[in-house]
């Protein structure tokens, strides 16, 4: 039977070097992980918890991680902490860098999944169901679309999930973000660990929302791509407002009436990825946090029940797709949290992750599943077995 294993360590430590000790003493004494993943507060000093996590463990092992506004476990949502994951089993890892994302973002995911697949031994296109990716990228950069578009031009088949390395820090101004790839530190950068396996795996999302069967149009967009000027061929705010019941002014996310409530999503098939709107900007325009197209319909969705949602995501679709899932990965966006945090649910959002398969993951900046770029979504990387 291939299995993959997933042990869990956390510490609250601040010092760099006596963190990397205590993370290290709670794994099996046994145990020689192919791969660590390293979740980190963006207050700790992180090159030299990179160095201090380097110096301690195996040579083979391989060090992929990020900066975190938040931190995950099987023991809930933490902050100002570190979470280890050491994973183990039957698998390979490449890691592939791609630098400068913010010159060439596109060059630069083509540049990672190229580096990550030389390792495997493999050429980009010939990669298949064996391979998964895990993607981190420095979210503060707003580059997701554009190097997806180079990673997955050589195989636009190739699945990826992951999220976007984040901060504590709420002004825009101040926030920044840095990775970690094997004895380096990175920023500017997009970061993928692609796994070659033949255990049962499963990307997988999960969010709050369900459908309304309503719809509305995009119709026209600015110059950045970013901003909708008008929807239905009204102005963007005005109009959202309207279709919800509500002022322009009671809009902005995390507001209870507006888009964390009521936002939008794309279908795909049976799917719906959310891609909801950020904040009304005073020229009546929306803001949103993903790339937009004229002519795009998407669906207004409805707030559903948060806890049940996540509770059920883990104790029963993740088995569903995996069989006996034995290491996941997660990577949950900021925003579910302060939405939580908003209406008085976080230490009931926490207590699901007890009922997760052994997990660590992180509060993320906008996530991947399947190739998009989505938002307000818990996205996953799951391992099982062959049995």
């Amino acid at each position: 039977m291939s299995s993959v294993e997933l042990h869990r360590a956390r510490t609250l430590v601040a010092d760099p070097k006596e963190a990397a000790e205590r993370l290290l003493e709670q794994l099996p004494s046994a145990a020689t992980p192919k791969l660590v993943t390293v979740f980190a507060s963006r207050g700790y000093d992180q090159l030299a918890l990179n160095r201090a996590l380097r110096e301690r463990l195996p040579k083979g092992t391989r060090i992929v991680g990020t900066t975190s506004s938040a931190e995950l476990d099987n023991e809930g949502i933490h902050e100002r902490s570190i979470v280890l994951g050491a994973l183990s089993g039957d698998f390979e890892v490449g890691l592939g860098v791609g630098r400068d994302l913010s010159q060439d973002a596109i060059v630069s995911g083509n540049v990672a999944i190229s580096s990550a697949c030389d390792q495997l031994g493999i050429a980009p296109v010939n990669l298949g169901s064996r391979h998964v990716g895990m993607v981190i990228d420095d979210a503060f950069r707003y580059k997701k679309e554009e190097f997806l578009l180079g990673m997955l031009e050589p195989n636009p088949a190739l699945v990826l999930v992951g999220g976007g390395a984040s901060d504590m820090e709420l002004d825009p101004a101040k926030q920044s973000a840095q990775m970690h790839v094997d004895g380096d530190v990175v920023t500017d950068a997009v970061v993928v660990a692609l796994f070659k396996t033949d255990v049962r795996w499963a990307a997988m999302r999960s969010h709050w929302y369900v459908p309304t069967g309503r719809t509305l149009r995009v119709t026209r967009v600015d110059e950045t791509c970013t901003r909708a000027l008008e929807i239905d061929g009204k102005p963007a705010a005005k109009r959202y407002a309207e279709l919800l019941g509500v002022s322009p002014e009671d809009l902005e996310f995390g507001k209870p009436r507006g888009f964390a409530t009521q936002p939008t999503a794309l279908r795909v098939g049976r799917e719906y990825f959310v891609r909801a709107p950020w904040k009304p900007l005073d020229d009546g325009s929306i803001l949103f946090a993903n790339l937009l197209e004229e002519g795009t319909e998407l669906e207004i969705m409805q707030l559903g029940d948060i806890v049940r949602s996540t509770t059920h995501f883990f104790q029963e679709e993740l088995p569903f797709r995996v069989g006996n899932p034995s290491a996941v990965l997660l990577f949950q966006c900021s925003g579910r949290q302060w939405f939580a945090d908003a209406t008085g649910q976080r230490a009931e959002l926490a207590k699901t992750f007890a009922a997760a398969p052994p997990a660590v993951g992180f509060n993320c900046y906008f996530e991947i599943y399947c190739g998009f770029h989505i938002n307000t979504t818990l996205t996953a990387l799951a391992f099982g077995s062959t049995s």
